[in-house]
């Protein structure tokens, strides 16, 4: 494939990724945990950097998931002992994020690994960081990772699609029925986690933020029924790629951040239009119901 198909192919898959796993998120009203975990987990990054003095993906994936692990737990600590859950995450994404900029900034100068990467993400550079096997180049090394990471998402939601629907919805009931719903919550921040480390040197984490929470929230105007908010946010989140490429290129601007800005778009679209709650929509049906009052 061309260069451009590779940038736009990675770029999909970031989105069809984290909106599997932010529509659950969004459910429980965790968004701004997504938010959180996807800055924490540059603490990871750089800890299993200075554990095994090496960038590749596996120490990289395990440090992103202990970090993503210890942000949930940290949180969910602090939430029991009576900290509010907006403060709690402020505490511990501030507090985790510092730390992590801190060895970033002491450890991380003579290497591949800095703040402004970690944080914007340069996906114009995907296609030369190529993967190998027996002499065949067989493209990117993000791609290959974000379709590992899309198939375990899906194979997890698909596995645990009534426990993580009956736990998102009605943790209480959840309960009572015999669903672990602690083991689902830090599964599901597990999944996070690796979406996001996935996702991290290729797009940066403003983008995996945007990409985890701005479609499923807009799915979640569009309809009520859990197998079709994921799929639209899914949608939602492969279009906002692809549109965002084409936006970027035409505008001459940053790929990852008009990629962000095209998730707004569609967002602003369903709060006008959705047949349901759109803002335009109610307007317009009030409009009809007084002119056929007043004939």
């Amino acid at each position: 494939m061309s260069f451009e198909a590779w940038i736009i192919a990675t770029g999909i898959l970031v989105g069809v990724s984290c909106a599997l796993i932010g529509t659950f998120l969004v459910l429980r009203r965790m968004a701004m945990l997504a938010d959180a975990i996807s800055h924490t987990v540059l603490l990871g990054i750089v800890g299993a950097f200075l554990v095994t003095k090496s960038l590749d993906g596996i120490p990289m994936f395990i440090g992103a998931a202990v970090s993503g692990l210890l942000t949930a737990f940290l949180v969910q600590l602090l939430h029991s002992k009576g900290v509010q859950s907006d403060a709690a995450i402020g505490v511990v994404f501030t507090s985790l994020f510092a730390v992590g900029v801190i060895l970033l900034s002491v450890y991380g100068a003579n290497v591949h690994l800095d703040i402004e990467h970690s944080l914007m993400g340069e996906i114009a550079f995907v296609p030369w960081n190529t993967v190998t096997i027996f002499g065949v180049d067989i493209g990117p090394k993000a791609f290959w990772m974000l379709v590992a990471v899309l198939l375990f998402n899906i194979t997890m939601v698909s596995v645990c699609y009534k426990e993580f629907k009956i736990a998102s919805f009605d943790p209480q009931m959840a309960l009572a029925i015999g669903i672990p719903v602690m083991l689902i919550h830090y599964l599901q921040m597990g999944m996070l986690s690796l979406t996001t480390v996935a996702s991290f040197d290729s797009v940066g984490a403003i983008l995996v933020v945007a990409m985890l929470i701005v479609p499923p929230a807009a799915a979640h105007l569009l309809t009520d029924r859990l197998l079709y908010m994921l799929i639209i946010s899914a949608v939602i989140g492969g279009l906002s790629a692809l549109l965002g490429y084409i936006c970027a290129t035409w505008l001459n601007v940053s790929i990852s951040g008009a990629m962000a800005a095209m998730t707004g778009v569609f967002y602003a679209g369903a709060f006008l239009f959705s047949p349901s709650n759109g803002v335009m929509t109610k307007k317009m049906r009030t409009l009809k119901t007084q002119k056929e009052r007043a004939v």
